[in-house]
């Protein structure tokens, strides 16, 4: 009986990625002919042949595959250290009542600004480097996965808490036990949503002060008239996002199987 409804989730599963598949295939015909028409300049919509043979140079010249080993290290470094610090933080203030009431009045009022919003006052701070890009996904990542992180600890029903502490459990116990992972499902919706931000971010701040990363490339793109070059970059950035996305979906489901 189980491995009869294991079978059919897998036919069913299969099946909406073939009718998923179908709209995509037909994107890339219309793309494809509406490239070798001549109803539209190629220099602006190159084929998506053309664009797949811009793809291997690129891959084979070492220049895509360098300027997406910066990017990725920037995102990885800067999201890790926001999300983690947003994560501990909301914690301590989804779970204390105090610490919340000191400190939300200040998230409340550094939350709206957006995250490149701090690029002119960080580049003269810190100035143009590495450190830049990092900071500003921390940033990006921080705020968003703390108030998700403080929603979510906040929102656990009281009932489990009080009947653990009438069961003698320490309020380290509770949280640990009952209340953080009674909140996973809202942290991880800020980890998704937040894990392809991060990508946006990094690809505006690597074009506006970075000389190197996807962002730069597609600047130099930009420069050259290059939109074959400029079209793989923006495909790149949608894989990464995706699978970013994705690898936290996957995270989510292993950890919260209890549900």
């Amino acid at each position: 009986m189980v491995k009869h409804k294991l079978k059919s989730a897998r036919a069913s599963n299969l099946n909406d990625a073939k009718l998923g598949f179908i709209p995509i295939m037909a994107f890339l015909i219309i793309w494809e002919i509406a490239g070798r028409s001549d109803f539209v300049s190629r220099g602006l919509l190159p084929p998506f042949t053309e664009i797949l043979s811009q793809f291997y140079e690129l891959v084979k010249t070492g220049i895509l595959i360098e300027n997406l080993g910066k990017s990725v290290i920037r995102v990885l470094a800067g999201f890790s250290m926001g999300a983690l610090l947003g994560i501990a933080v909301g914690t301590v203030m989804g779970w204390n009542k105090y610490i919340d009431k000191i400190f939300s009045p200040l998230i409340s009022v550094l939350y709206p600004i957006p995250a490149l919003g701090w690029l002119p006052i960080l580049m003269l701070y810190i100035g143009i480097g590495e450190a830049l890009p990092i900071t500003i996904i921390f940033i990006c990542s921080f705020f968003p996965v703390c108030y998700n992180t403080i929603c979510g600890i906040k929102n656990v029903d009281k009932n489990y808490i009080f009947a653990a502490k009438t069961m003698g459990a320490s309020s380290m116990t509770i949280l640990k036990t009952i209340v953080f992972p009674l909140a996973l499902p809202t942290v991880f919706t800020g980890l998704r949503l937040e894990a392809g931000m991060a990508w946006r971010v990094i690809i505006a701040a690597e074009m506006v002060a970075i000389p190197t990363g996807i962002g730069a490339l597609m600047m130099k793109a930009e420069n050259l008239i290059r939109m074959d070059i400029i079209i793989v970059c923006l495909l790149v950035l949608s894989v990464m996002t995706f699978m970013f996305e994705r690898f936290f979906m996957k995270l989510e489901a292993n950890l919260t199987k209890w549900k």
